[in-house]
């Protein structure tokens, strides 16, 4: 069976790969950091995390120009 019949298609090129690999590299040295930290400051690090994120979208939305509730 080729890719026309059964609806799939290989679109990704190198840029794509590489961005998702990439994606999974920070994404798994984020994760293990944070596990480090919550060993040595405890739980009340998590919402630390919680409020820096908050914080985080907050400023990617006010940068994006879609502040506000509609």
């Amino acid at each position: 069976m080729n890719t026309e019949q059964s609806g799939f298609a290989r679109t990704l090129s190198h840029r794509h790969v590489a961005m998702i690999a990439l994606g999974g590299t920070i994404g798994t040295g984020l994760f293990l950091g944070a596990g480090s930290s919550i060993h040595k400051a405890g739980p009340a690090i998590l919402l630390v995390y919680i409020i820096t994120g908050l914080f985080v979208f907050a400023m990617m939305r006010a940068l994006g120009g879609t502040v506000g509730l509609r």
